[in-house]
């Protein structure tokens, strides 16, 4: 009996070291896919910015402007009752919205939570159309083009929402 005792310890101690490190790699797996974030817009980094550029002017520039500078009367409802694109320069509020709104509007369009029951818009889902890193390279691109003081506004925002 006292011979088969140790390589049982063994074999048990085995065991737990290796659930040990399973518990490990299964928890900062987990951490990963549901809790860091998925991507983002920096407007400093000018290789993201460039592909938003081109990526804005190819889907979103029609509507909103090639200059982000939205559509005339922008605040007006058009006899359909939709609003017209909206600016996404400093003069829009673009900038009052944290990033993880813009992009779920720009991914999935706008409906709630983001918007009322029923609101109607001409804004479309790109999901299927644009890929969560040209999504993301879109809001580089838009933010990069804001005046300083509105970048510094809009990431208080952004802390505020993530707290």
């Amino acid at each position: 009996m006292n011979a088969a005792s140790p390589p049982r310890n063994r074999h048990r101690r085995a065991i737990l070291i290796v659930s040990i490190f399973t518990s490990i790699i299964i928890g900062t797996a987990a951490w990963f896919l549901l809790l860091a974030p998925i991507g983002g817009a920096n407007p400093g980094d000018q290789k993201q910015v460039a592909m938003g550029n081109r990526v804005y002017q190819a889907n979103c520039g029609a509507c909103h402007g090639a200059n982000l500078e939205g559509q005339p009367n922008w605040r007006t409802r058009k006899p359909d009752g939709r609003l017209p694109a909206p600016p996404h320069d400093e003069t829009g509020h673009t900038w009052h919205h944290p990033d993880a709104h813009l992009f779920k509007i720009t991914k999935h369009g706008i409906k709630p939570p983001l918007a009322p029951e029923g609101y109607e818009s001409d804004m479309p889902a790109f999901e299927g159309v644009l890929s969560d890193g040209e999504i993301w390279a879109v809001l580089a691109f838009i933010k990069a083009k804001w005046p300083s003081r509105i970048r510094t506004r809009q990431t208080s925002i952004n802390e505020r929402t993530r707290q």
